[in-house]
This record gives structure tokens, C-alpha cells and sequence, in this order.
């Protein structure tokens, strides 16, 4: 590749980099569908008690409706009549199985996981709430905008008259 041609390949690119958009936060016209200010993180209750049931809903349908119920004699009984369908028949039964075990297991970990995401959320919740109004109250009593220099600040609570 020569020098030039190069060169030309660079300059391209850096056109190119310069029309190129950046996302560092949510659009602003999909902000609205978030349900919350910017920065603000919300696992309701509710929210996730119904993915958790629906999750549940998906689970007991998939066992009631999904499985196959007459399929899996079919396929033996075909293969010990010579019929190469009889094998075939049992690949696809087997393989149905694992992929509708997996999808079951990913239903029940999802609806499980609802329950114990709103516990650890409200435990989190609680800690940093705890936290942070402690770290509050400790700044208010170093920051001397809230008592000017000699006088008692009031974060501390009343001071005692002393005779």
C-alpha cells in the first residue's frame, strides 16, 4: 500500500469518527418510558411480582401443553418396524425434551429470582438509605454554613444551659 493512498484511508476515517454518534446516556425521547428521574433505579414490588407470575404462568403451561404425550412410544415402535422414521422420531422427542426442560428451568429461575430481587433490592434500599442519612449528619456537624464559628449548631440537638 503506498503512502498516500495511506494517508487518504486516515483522513476518511477521521470524517467518518466525526459523524459518528455518541450515546452517553438515554435519548431524551425514550426518557418519558422510563418511569423514573435519570439516575433513579426502581424494583417494585409489583413490577416484579408480575414477571414472577408470569414466569410461573409460562412454566405450568409449557408442563401442561408442551410435552409431548403420545409421541415418545411412536418413535421405538416405528424403529423395531424397520421405518427410518422411527429413529428420527425419537432424535426429535429427545432433543424437544432437553430444550423444553431448559425452557422450564429458565422459567422457574426467573420467577424465583423475582421473589429474591425484591428482597435484596429492599434490604440495598434500606442499607444506603441508612448510610447516606448517617453521612449527612455527620457532614452538617463539620460544615460551619450551618452554625456560624462559636455557636452551637442546632444538627446536634438543643444545647444544655449550664449555671
Amino acid at each position: 500500500m503506498a503512502w498516500d493512498e495511506w494517508e487518504q484511508l486516515k483522513a476518511s476515517a477521521a470524517q467518518r469518527q466525526s459523524a459518528q454518534m455518541q450515546l452517553n446516556r438515554l435519548p431524551d425521547e425514550d426518557r418519558p418510558n422510563t418511569g423514573t428521574a435519570p439516575g433513579d433505579l426502581k424494583a417494585g414490588q409489583t413490577d416484579l411480582a408480575q414477571i414472577g407470575d408470569e414466569a410461573f404462568q409460562l412454566y405450568k403451561r409449557l408442563w401442561d401443553e408442551a410435552r409431548p404425550q403420545d409421541a415418545d412410544p411412536a418413535g421405538p415402535d416405528l424403529d423395531r418396524q424397520g421405518f427410518a422414521l422411527g429413529a428420527a422420531l425419537k432424535h426429535v422427542s429427545t432433543r424437544w425434551d432437553k430444550q423444553l426442560g431448559s425452557l422450564m428451568d429458565a422459567c422457574a429461575l426467573i420467577s424465583n429470582h423475582m421473589e429474591f430481587s425484591n428482597k435484596v433490592h429492599t434490604e440495598d434500599d434500606t442499607r444506603i438509605q441508612r448510610h447516606v442519612s448517617s453521612i449527612h449528619t455527620l457532614d452538617q456537624g463539620f460544615d460551619e454554613s450551618y452554625a456560624p464559628p462559636g455557636e452551637h449548631n442546632k444538627v446536634y440537638g438543643e444545647q444544655d444551659e449550664k449555671d
